[in-house]
């Protein structure tokens, strides 16, 4: 057994087995606390709530409380092992949501026959809740999933695998094509992989201004194009109409390339048919599409991201998601919309050319940070990212009409 291997399984096992415990907000020391706690003086909140609903929201833990949701058939890079071998993950996802954003979490782990048996599962206990965070749930169904409850549910629901990783990605590759004096709407784009983080990446990169024309996906089968016969719907909306085949037809001019697929499939001579001045997000974990020394060696004009700490511009969700569900929460939003996205990704890019305090240069063992191309987004302990990307999505889902209340005065003032 590797050392880490035992360390990782000492720190899920000690001292208290998993990541997450419940811890009381009220007194319950005496019997008037507990007269007040349960009953009798409960029922005083009860009837509050059966007279308006959104007095859950003042008498309950609601409005501070995300569920954290899988059926385990993606776990990580794992694959399909099963609801229970989820739980690690899924208490992992509620351990970020209160470490980086003060939310409650709780994980939720279903199973089921059907996916109308997992949508119907969750939309019923969806009230409970103040957001429902979908994780580690495979494509397509993925997608069939979150519209679904989306449409049935009066909380907002996100998919973290598709959309925080759109986000952070978004919000490095529209920096990183300033840096190399691009545009995104002129961008030729390559998306290796075709599962639910690449579709909806490519999805969100069209909302910021990409053209669908100019990218080429491919999947395990070769370029996605409009003569295959063995594509399902979404796939299908990335279908060229080109007689190229083989990424490396695709590839040649290219500007941008997005690797969600698997370790060693950009080799050097595939990345020198890019264009000048290329950027490639090798996105696979734990093992990119290709290593970023390996990269530098082959293009010195390059800039490179991956899903590593141990490398420059990690493409992180956790620079998305807690503050995602922080923003929307507080101002009781009934769903995440497009205009919430696009508010995140562009506070998150404009965090990563500010002066970087000395506190996350210290968490990241680094000296310097200055905004570049070893520097695109911002660093997952930076702490102004709650502030910043909180208030940018509150702010948007006020304007874009899905807020049920104001945003608060003075919210996330610096």
């Amino acid at each position: 057994m590797s050392d880490f291997r035992q360390k990782a399984l000492d720190y899920h096992q000690y001292p208290t087995p998993g990541k997450i415990s419940v811890e009381l907000t009220k007194p319950a020391d005496s019997a008037k606390d507990l007269a007040l706690a349960y009953s009798p003086g409960v029922a005083e909140p009860v009837r509050a709530i059966a007279e308006d609903p959104d007095n859950a929201y003042k008498y309950t833990a609601k409005g501070n409380m995300v569920a954290v949701i899988s059926n385990g058939t993606a776990i990580l890079g794992l694959g399909n092992l099963g609801p229970l071998a989820s739980k690690p993950v899924m208490e992992g996802k509620a351990l970020l949501f209160k470490r980086f954003a003060g939310l409650d979490s709780i994980d939720i782990e279903v199973s089921h026959r059907t996916t109308q048996d997992f949508i119907n599962t969750v939309a019923n206990i969806a009230d409970t809740f103040g957001g429902i965070n979908l994780e580690d749930i495979k494509a397509p169904e993925c997608f069939e999933i979150e519209q679904a409850l989306i449409e049935k549910c009066n909380v907002p629901v996100f998919h973290d695998d598709q959309h925080g990783t759109a986000i952070v990605t978004a919000a490095g590759m529209l920096n990183a094509l300033e840096i190399q004096g691009k545009s995104l709407r002129d961008a030729h784009i390559v998306c290796m992989g075709a599962g639910a983080a690449a579709i909806a990446c490519m999805e969100l990169l069209i909302k910021c201004g990409a053209q669908r024309e100019h990218i080429y996906m491919l999947d395990s089968k070769g370029v996605i194009h409009t003569r295959r016969e063995d594509l399902n719907e979404y796939k299908a909306l990335f279908a060229n109409n080109t007689d190229k085949r083989t990424l490396e037809e695709v590839i040649e001019g290219a500007d941008l390339f997005l690797g969600v697929s698997g370790p060693d499939l950009l080799s050097p001579e595939t990345l020198k048919l890019m264009a000048d001045k290329p950027i490639v997000f090798a996105c696979s974990n734990p093992d990119p599409e290709i290593k970023p020394e390996l990269a530098q060696q082959t293009r010195d004009d390059i800039i490179i991201g991956t899903g590593r700490s141990d490398y420059p511009n990690q493409v992180n969700n956790v620079l998305c998601f807690p503050f995602m569900f922080r923003g929307a929460l507080d101002v009781r939003a009934t769903a995440i919309n497009d205009e919430m996205k696009i508010a995140a990704v562009e506070a998150i890019r404009q965090l990563a050319k500010e002066e970087v305090p000395d506190e996350v240069k210290k968490a990241a063992g680094i000296d310097e940070l200055t905004f570049g191309a070893d520097y695109i987004i911002p660093k997952p302990m930076d702490p102004r990212l709650c502030q910043r990307v909180a208030k940018a999505v509150a702010e948007a889902a006020v304007e874009s009409g899905v807020a049920k209340i104001p945003l608060p005065e003075n919210y996330m003032q610096d």
